[in-house]
């Protein structure tokens, strides 16, 4: 029988770490028929991809995002996907439309993940005909998928839909005996139908949209760690994951997941995936306490942490006041809970609120993400050209004014026009590469589908692939490409325990071909996307196109020098749902995966 496709000639890295080289591949019926050192016959092929100088890898996992209400109204998912992405997760941060009504789920998602809330409901009235999760896995198995989804059941989503949304965010309220058993049904409901496991989320910036119950924390937020136990136990129980936030700002409750993924005194370990591991420019050590702590849980306690973290500079944009860093203090969070910018501004040209903005800017005891500088950050668009390339700080200097008062003047006087830009994190290399090659770290967290004007990585998995390209190139000790795309692919498919990450005969087809001379500067370059379903609102992306030359679905080739398919995510299904621990969606179990043995005290440094 002819194959389908061909990709001849590339440097084959089939997901598991070992040597690379060049292999011919043959496709047939969505998988790989053959995996050849000699060309492989092309009489009958439909399609022969020419993959020179190219490197054939299985497509990457996006470990991290907010795709849920997009999945539903752009099924397509092209941002990720022309970024070689042909497995997302989805149902982070306790945040999931599984079970809470269209409204509710609104109001959780809008605020946190910076998506306009009026698109978000009419996207969840228009589609959702679920409330429980084996109804959403029917509904996902009929729905167009553009790449693979698998997917957390949300903490928040649960709360909100037993207690309801406004008792489940009074901090003295805990769910009666009853709704405690309702959480729990839910939880084992959806493990069985396949869910990963649980997000919950203990950070309190995270906050309410709409009018109802404004600026509330998310409900996951005022379960005490008695209820978050019982619904551990559960998961520990089922061998599925935690995915959690710490307290971003004090961090200590950090501790706690630690001690909740330990497997001490004969207990299972619980597998515990945090956000997020990164070198802040607010505390330059605080890299090193994670790194640790997820050592001393892995070797020590028997635990199985995982911090997720992107492998680039954590580079933010904001439109006026509007970014989320904002929340970790009051005088920033009294001005986001306005939602009317006429409001907005009359509290922002108070005397009264400058001195306590100021207070909180100047603060050296406050925990803090941001690093609150105003000289490093720096205006790129603005009504007043004046002003474009310059620092809040540099404004400040010229007029003798506060950097706050600069800032807010700015704000008040071109609100949402003023979009400005700083650096929050990992803008040190050297500490980067450390981070990323770290046993208890994986390559993620790129908020996929969330922050549309203000940050989502789209492309990390090529800026860690351009970290391991020019190591090489420069004889610098950071790891293989072998173990490179392993670290994206194979290590991140075994731990989550889904049908992805591998590229072997009889495995699904999912391929991304890379062409290594387009892993450049290039790949921080800012563009902006029109989103058709959020009304032709900018996405800001990083993009390079010559960094993928394919993207091939279950065997069907979404993506191609710059393009996708004319019948991509129009015609049939491209993606699957991958359930957790069932190979191929269908009733034979995974392995489970193990690791790939670490060596060194680097734990990624080859």
């Amino acid at each position: 029988m002819a194959y389908d496709i061909i990709i001849k000639n590339g440097r084959f890295f089939d997901g598991s770490g070992g040597p690379s080289g060049v292999r011919h591949l043959g496709i047939r019926d969505g998988r790989v028929e053959a995996i050849s050192e000699s060309p492989l016959d092309e009489i009958g092929a439909k399609d022969v991809i020419d993959a020179t100088d190219r490197w054939v890898m299985p497509g990457f996992l996006d470990n991290h995002t907010h795709y849920d209400a997009e999945l539903l109204a752009a099924p397509g998912l092209t941002e990720s996907v022309r970024h070689g992405v042909t497995t997302i997760v989805m149902g982070s941060c306790s945040l999931s439309t599984v079970c809470a009504a269209p409204k509710d789920c609104a109001d959780l998602f809008s605020r946190v993940e910076a998506l306009p809330r009026e698109h978000v409901v009419a996207a969840l009235e228009q589609h959702k005909t679920w409330q429980t999760p084996t109804e959403y896995v029917r509904f996902l198995e009929q729905h167009h998928m553009g790449p693979n989804v698998a997917m957390f059941l949300g903490h928040s989503d649960i709360r909100s839909k037993v207690m309801g949304l406004g008792r489940s965010v009074n901090e003295r309220l805990r769910p009666t005996p009853e709704e405690m058993k309702q959480m729990e049904d839910l939880l084992e409901e959806a493990l069985d139908v396949g869910f990963l496991g649980l997000s919950t989320m203990t950070n309190p910036w995270d906050k309410l949209d709409g009018e109802r119950y404004r600026s509330s924390q998310l409900p996951s937020c005022y379960a005490g760690w008695g209820e978050y136990g019982r619904l551990h136990k559960i998961l520990r129980k089922r061998r599925r994951i935690l995915q959690s936030a710490p307290n971003i700002t004090t961090k200590v409750n950090t501790v706690l997941f630690a001690l909740t993924s330990a497997g001490l005194f004969f207990r299972r370990p619980l597998k515990v995936a945090l956000i997020t591991a990164a070198d802040t420019k607010a505390y330059w050590f605080i890299w090193i306490l994670a790194t640790k702590l997820a050592g001393i849980t892995n070797r020590l306690l028997r635990g199985n942490m995982k911090w997720q973290t992107v492998p680039m500079p954590f580079e933010v944009y904001a439109d006026g006041m509007d970014l989320v860093v904002f929340e970790e203090f009051g005088a920033g969070e009294a001005a986001l809970h306005l939602a009317d910018e006429l409001e907005r501004n009359e509290l922002l040209k108070d005397e009264a609120y400058r001195r306590w903005f100021r207070r909180d800017y100047e603060s050296k005891f406050q925990p803090r993400v941001w690093h609150r500088d105003f000289y490093d950050a720096e205006i790129v668009d603005c009504p007043n050209p004046k002003v474009i390339g310059k620092t809040f700080g540099q404004v400040a200097d010229e007029q003798s004014i506060h950097p706050v008062d600069a800032f807010l003047d700015l704000v008040v006087e071109h609100g949402r026009k003023l979009r400005w830009k700083t650096t929050i994190a990992n803008h040190r290399p050297e500490i980067l590469r450390k981070i990323t090659a770290h046993s208890g770290v994986h390559i993620g967290f790129a908020d996929s589908g969330a922050h549309v004007r203000n940050m989502a990585f789209y492309n990390f998995p090529l800026h860690f692939l351009r970290m391991a390209k020019e190591a090489q190139e420069t004889g610098e000790k950071f790891m293989s490409l072998e173990r490179a795309v392993w670290r994206l692919t194979g290590e991140q498919a075994d731990w989550y325990n889904v049908d992805a990450g591998r590229l072997a005969v009889g495995r699904r087809a999912d391929v991304t071909v890379v062409n290594p001379a387009g892993l450049n500067h290039e790949l921080g370059d800012y563009h902006e996307e029109p989103v058709e379903m959020l009304g032709g609102m900018p996405r800001m992306v990083r993009r390079n196109d010559e960094a993928v030359s394919a993207v091939l679905i279950n065997g069907r080739v979404a993506y191609r020098e710059g393009a996708f398919a004319d019948d991509y995510c129009a015609q049939g299904r491209w993606g699957r749902l991958l359930k957790a621990g069932v190979a191929d969606s269908i009733d034979t179990p995974l392995a489970g995966g193990t690791e790939m043995p670490v060596k060194g005290k680097a734990a990624g440094a080859v």
